[in-house]
């Protein structure tokens, strides 16, 4: 009777501890939906993976205390999903989940409200929620309260660490509000990365902040890494400014002449090659792009065999030189060699049978049916090559 009276006393406790914490249901995302409708409540998704350590500590330490608890249990229908099995897998793509955990607040149309991502402690989380729910119920929001000139540096690193994903335009705002204001000369280590991710540009207000406190940044990181960082943005501007968008030009004497000085003739070369060929990709000016491919993979010979790839899959499309079809024909042996797969395979058949050589790719459009169908990913453009070449 004993041992009866003793696992029922654990068998309630455990009840209790499962009932502290956010509360998170047990319906499918279907009815989760409905329910938020019929209760005017958004849906707050844990989207996790059971291997996610991050996961597992925001469940310890952050689900489980009690004014996160109580203020999540009142406002929201909560859910947790494993996002690599069952329901999961469709609310990931559904939802651009691609880290864990990630954060999802979502309305009963199922319309994505707001998505933050990774480990945060308790005063941020709660924060999350209650912008979250301010921006559905009408009520003074992070947005209303920045307009209106809120200067505190808590609350602008907030906006930084909410925002920073789902709202870059909102959290850079808020970046540089929070050093225009900065009263101390020295950095922190979380100010470094406040500071930096607001800067894309020479144009932005940060870039001024960032060149008038080298020496208190370079406390955190190398000199060097200070004027690879300051140089990377300055040859964007230039590039901006090297850039005929009307015209789909470069005017390659203004790059070099510039960026030579900077980085030397070599590297201003190759940066100006890649750039080029993302332009001229976009832009649809095939002659160029193979120029430029031609250019960069002859200067830079460790390039990424990925890149490499894209370009032979561009030139199996619109080349015609033989001469541009052998060096594609390269790139393409090139990845092969590292690890054949249906796509690179396929790609060299294509270049092969551009080049003539019928009879090697037929060899390589056999290969990537095989594979395609090994791996259970779509044969039909191979088996289509191959039909032209029997």
């Amino acid at each position: 009777m004993k041992n009866i009276f003793a696992a029922f006393a654990l068998l309630m406790s455990i009840i209790v501890v499962a009932q502290d914490g956010i509360q998170f249901q047990k319906n499918n995302f279907g009815e989760m939906l409905e329910k938020a409708k019929k209760e005017n409540k958004l849906i707050f998704i844990d989207a996790m993976a059971v291997w996610c350590g991050p996961c597992k500590l925001m469940d310890k330490n952050v689900f489980s205390l009690k004014p996160v608890a109580d203020f999540y249990n009142a406002n929201f229908i909560n859910g947790k999903f494993d996002m690599e099995k069952g329901e999961g897998l469709e609310l990931a793509a559904r939802y651009g989940v691609r880290s864990y955990p990630t954060y999802l607040f979502i309305n009963g149309d199922g319309q994505l409200v707001s998505r933050n991502m990774g480990y945060m402690p308790e005063s941020t989380f709660l924060e999350l929620g209650k912008e979250a729910y301010a921006a559905v119920k009408n009520m003074g929001s992070m947005k209303s309260r920045f307009e209106k000139g809120e200067k505190d540096p808590d609350f602008l690193i907030s906006i930084i660490k909410l925002h920073a994903e789902s709202d870059y335009d909102f959290a850079k705002q808020a970046s540089e509000r929070y050093f225009k204001n900065k009263k101390t000369s020295e950095f922190t280590k979380e100010e470094v990365g406040y500071l930096l991710f607001a800067i894309k540009s020479v144009d932005d207000a940060n870039y001024s902040i960032f060149k008038k406190n080298e020496k208190a940044l370079t406390q955190h990181f190398p000199a060097q890494t200070f004027e690879q960082f300051d140089n990377q943005l300055k040859i964007q501007k230039l590039w901006d400014t090297s850039v005929n968008l009307k015209a789909k030009t470069v005017n390659d004497t203004q790059f070099l002449s510039q960026a030579e000085v900077m980085i030397g003739k070599e590297e201003a070369e190759k940066v100006l090659n890649r750039r080029k060929l993302d332009f001229y990709e976009q832009t649809e000016n095939f002659p160029a792009y193979q120029a430029a491919a031609l250019a960069y993979f002859k200067l830079n010979e460790k390039a990424d065999p990925t890149e490499q790839l894209k370009a032979a899959w561009i030139f199996s499309e619109k080349a015609t030189d033989q001469n541009a079809l052998r060096t594609a024909q390269q790139w393409a042996e090139r990845s092969v060699q590292m690890r054949e797969t249906p796509e690179n395979s396929y790609i060299l058949a294509k270049l092969y049978q551009k080049s003539g050589k019928n009879a090697e790719a037929r060899m390589y459009a056999e290969a990537a049916v095989r594979l395609a169908k090994q791996r259970g990913v779509d044969s039909s453009a191979a088996e289509k090559l191959l039909t032209e070449l029997n």
